[in-house]
């Protein structure tokens, strides 16, 4: 399912606080400033770019710390907490063993709104932070709707804007490269469920996307799901992640050389 977002549709889902961040605004009384100046950047440009969503339902269950496809029997290979101050989550977790149901998307913006502004150092810089902040608001977007009416799993939600960004919502949308889900190279996988070409993505050798401003990942609905760290890959982890993953284990450290000892 393809869905195509004018920017005046998702704007309202746009966490402004992460584009202060970027911004390195760290007083507050700047941010009512740029803020302005971001909100006529996007009237002005709004009819030329737009953000893009795509996902797939699919029918799953969980193989210990994998996640399987029961279509076409493709694997999400997973990585489970290792330190032992953590809970040894893993998102396997939170899908039944015997049947499931879970969520593929990603979402990007018309590669221009990275690429047109090269003449104009800051308009440049403006236009790249609001398309990064688009694809994550549009993915907000998309999920909602998937919550309460493509799969429909959370029918009757009302949530507020604020209350969308506090994660108030049932299940969780953990994106590739994040904290859960650090292995880039999942997107590999993911294009060949999604055919991310559909929402102008291609993907570079080591997994990442472009337009830069894209956003991919699951969705999961089970009350229970929360977000954590993988933390720190020891040896012995990497040696089974490699092997569930069917590589060699120097590809496998390729993927995982921010979680390794």
């Amino acid at each position: 399912m393809i869905l195509d977002y004018d920017i005046s549709t998702i704007e309202p889902y746009i966490n402004w606080s992460y584009f202060y961040y970027a911004w390195q605004l760290k007083d507050a009384s700047q941010h009512p400033v740029i803020r302005r100046e971001a909100e006529e950047f996007l009237h002005d440009v709004s009819s030329r770019y737009k953000a893009h969503a795509l996902f797939r339902l699919v029918d799953v269950h969980s193989d210990g710390d994998d996640i399987v496809i029961d279509d076409d029997g493709e694997r999400l290979v997973l990585l489970r907490q290792q330190t032992s101050d953590s809970h040894y989550l893993c998102l396997s977790d939170f899908i039944s063993p015997k049947h499931d149901r879970m969520g593929l998307f990603a979402t990007s913006v018309d590669v221009g709104m990275e690429t047109d502004f090269d003449g104009d150092p800051y308009a440049k810089m403006m236009a790249q932070l609001l398309a990064d902040r688009l694809a994550e608001a549009a993915a907000e977007r998309m999920h909602e709707e998937v919550r309460t009416h493509y799969w429909g799993y959370a029918k009757d939600e009302h949530l507020t804007i604020d209350e969308l960004h506090c994660e108030r919502f049932q299940g969780i949308r953990p994106a590739v490269g994040y904290p859960s889900l650090p292995d880039a190279s999942m997107n590999f996988q993911l294009d060949r469920l999604l055919d991310m070409k559909q929402i102008g993505i291609r993907l570079t050798e080591s997994g990442a996307m472009h337009p830069h401003a894209s956003v991919s990942g699951l969705m999961i609905s089970h009350p229970a799901a929360r977000y954590f760290s993988i933390g720190m890959v020891g040896d012995d982890q990497l040696r089974d992640y490699a092997r569930r993953r069917a590589v060699p284990v120097e590809v496998a450290k390729r993927f995982l050389a921010g979680n390794l000892q």
